[in-house]
């Protein structure tokens, strides 16, 4: 049995299948991968063997292509985070969301939109994990790639995983809300491929990580809040106007909901009045003797924010009401 040691990873680093395609240069996707990888690491983004598909990781990759790309390769996340798996020593394998376990075996997910669907993470071979957790042998692995890929360049400052979120951030608070009729900054704007796909992942994922914060992971309506001491919430960041209609992304055009009434809000069982309560659709019959009957929530008022400045739009809310509520 091969002992996966450091030499054992520097050999599997250096010795990536890059074909090049149209373009005879070996192509940097998997390189840039592995060093956004072993920075999400030195940043703490990363701190065990799973590697998720996140903004954050995402920003690094970007940086890192900016930084040392020079060759024709168009920007790709989601081509070389899938075909990883089939490099020799399996020490790269996906792990699918659940109900998407056949189409992670069988299918191709080299289109983003597909990889961040149906994938859960990577997971890392518990040997490279343990090294790549050891500042030392991180280093070693990082300049293995940068000498092998991208030879008289060098990158050994870690791009800051945060700084294109918050500018995110900050291009969100400046959307105008949700009932104008107008959208995020350049979201109509739709760049080629997976660039767009990107750019429109990132964007809704920093909405939801703003709406669940600004609710304090808590169900506006049932008041529902589970804490872990991992990441793990029990409640969604729910748009009211559906984002495809407006591409509004502005935390005023959301709500925190449990799955469920997140599920009965999308559909039109539930809606919220220009008073901020709950609104119950007549249309449609239910278990009234559950403790969890939609019907015992009419007239509830939701929670809302603390901050004034991101209460829910009621001209969302009315869009809501008028197209959505089947009232």
């Amino acid at each position: 049995m091969i002992e996966k040691t450091l030499p054992y990873f520097i050999h599997a680093f250096t010795n990536l299948n890059t074909g090049g395609g149209r373009i005879k240069e070996a192509a940097p996707h998997k390189p840039i991968v592995l060093l956004a990888v072993i920075q999400a690491f030195e940043g703490g983004l990363l701190t065990d063997n799973r590697v998720v598909i996140s903004p954050e990781l995402i920003s690094i990759f970007k940086a890192n292509w900016n930084a040392l790309v020079t060759t024709g390769h168009t920007l790709g996340f989601a081509m070389p985070f899938f075909r990883l798996k089939n490099e020799a020593g399996a020490w790269w394998q996906l792990v699918a969301k659940s109900g998407c376990e056949l189409w992670v075996q069988t299918g191709d997910l080299s289109n983003f939109s597909s990889l961040s669907n149906a994938v859960a993470y990577a997971e890392l071979d518990a040997h490279l994990t343990e090294l790549l957790l050891d500042a030392t042998s991180r280093t070693v692995l990082r300049q293995a790639l940068l000498d092998s890929y991208f030879s008289g360049r060098s990158n050994t400052a870690s791009p800051d995983a945060n700084g294109e979120i918050d500018q995110i951030r900050r291009e969100l608070q400046e959307i105008v809300p949700a009932g104008s009729g107008t959208g995020s900054k350049g979201a109509k704007k739709r760049p080629n491929g997976e660039t767009y796909e990107i750019e429109l992942y990132t964007r809704d994922a920093v909405f939801r990580q703003e709406v669940v914060r600004l609710y304090n992971d808590t169900c506006c309506v049932t008041g529902l809040r589970v804490a872990a001491p991992y990441s793990f919430s029990m409640v969604d960041a729910c748009h009211i106007v559906p984002f495809y209609k407006t591409f509004n992304n502005h935390p005023t055009n959301g709500i925190a909901l449990c799955p469920n009434l997140h599920r009965a809000f999308d559909k039109g069982a539930l809606s919220v009045d220009d008073n901020y309560r709950v609104m119950v659709s007549p249309t449609f019959a239910e278990n009234e003797q559950s403790d969890y009957s939609l019907n015992a929530l009419i007239g509830k008022p939701i929670s809302l924010p603390s901050d004034e400045r991101y209460l829910p739009d009621l001209t969302a809310f009315a869009w809501h009401r008028k197209f959505i509520f089947k009232g």
